[in-house]
């Protein structure tokens, strides 16, 4: 269910950034606004990016196998980190570089209506795109029992979140363009144009750090928050033949896709070893009853019969 709504919120996404792009771009070369040269900018990077996200998806959706035994789940947050690179280059560094050049070489606005009519569009576009990944984000929030704050903050998927952060970001832009092309066509001054594509620049290459750092932080093996690993220690430390210490490490090998590590000390006991190892193989099993959970690794330390054992 979380595959196919990460699906549909991306290809929503792709759709409405594609034909916002082809608008921006032809109202570009009619107004000759700077701000809207920034915006195409911004809608060609978006498409591109929602591209690689749903790459990112396709590959990431392929079970284990010899070469990747724990699956393929992080191809996501290789690919989202891409898409990140993409925001900052060819979103920011351009729409910055586009600004730049108005102030250096000014142009005077023209078909100004035309460019005001596109970005009243693209709202209206990018807006659509923006409600279906914020209904999935607050949907996988309310599952985890987060507020949406926080699970921007702790999502294991990113593609829901770079399509809202890409979407929030293209609606401030879309203010701040047209802020500048009415300023510019009111007062006659093409730095106010050359300032709003300067500012959409910046804005991009803050969402592009932003979602960098989490993409990272996920490849890297960033542990499981606390959310995700108390349950998980709590069943644990619920069984009648575990005493502490109990430490339980998780990290995410995928979206949803939970590989837990976990080092108990079992009470002691008179009964023959294989009683003990019973319950672990037990507890392993119950462990991986839960859909989010790949792989579970129990070692025994202390009293535990021969010896530590891994299960």
């Amino acid at each position: 269910m979380a595959e196919s709504s990460s699906s549909r919120t991306v290809i929503v996404a792709v759709i409405a950034n594609l034909g916002i792009a082809v608008a921006k771009i032809v109202a570009a070369l009619l107004t000759g606004s700077a701000s809207m040269w920034a915006e195409a900018a911004h809608s060609v990077a978006d498409t591109g990016n929602e591209i690689l996200l749903f790459i990112g998806l396709r590959k990431s959706a392929r079970g284990p196998d010899s070469e990747r035994p724990f699956g393929y789940g992080q191809e996501r947050y290789f690919w989202s980190f891409l898409a990140a690179l993409g925001i900052f280059l060819v979103g920011g560094t351009l729409s910055i570089g586009e600004g730049v050049r108005s102030l250096l070489l000014p142009e005077p606005v023209e078909s100004l209506w035309v460019g005001v009519g596109v970005l009243v569009v693209a709202f209206g576009f990018e807006a659509y795109s923006w409600q279906t990944a914020r209904k999935q984000l607050k949907s996988d929030a309310a599952e985890q029992q987060r507020s949406m704050r926080e699970h921007l903050a702790r999502a294991s998927d990113p593609s829901a979140t770079t399509v809202f952060m890409e979407d929030t970001a293209a609606l401030i832009g879309l203010g701040i363009a047209m802020a500048a092309l009415l300023l510019h066509a009111g007062t006659g001054w093409a730095a106010w144009d050359a300032i709003g594509s300067m500012l959409i620049g910046v804005l991009l290459i803050v969402v592009a750090f932003l979602l960098a750092r989490r993409s990272k932080a996920l490849l890297v093996e960033e542990a499981a928050p606390d959310d995700v690993v108390d349950p998980i220690r709590q069943q644990v430390g619920a069984a009648d033949w575990v005493a502490e210490p109990t430490t339980v490490h998780a990290v995410y090998m995928g979206p949803s896709n939970l590989l837990v590590n976990i080092r108990l000390t079992p009470q002691r006991q008179d009964g023959p070893v294989g009683d003990l190892l019973a319950k672990v193989d037990q507890m392993h099993a119950d462990l991986l009853a839960d859909p989010s959970i790949a792989q579970v690794t129990i070692t025994l330390t202390g009293q535990a019969g021969d010896g530590p054992d891994s299960r």
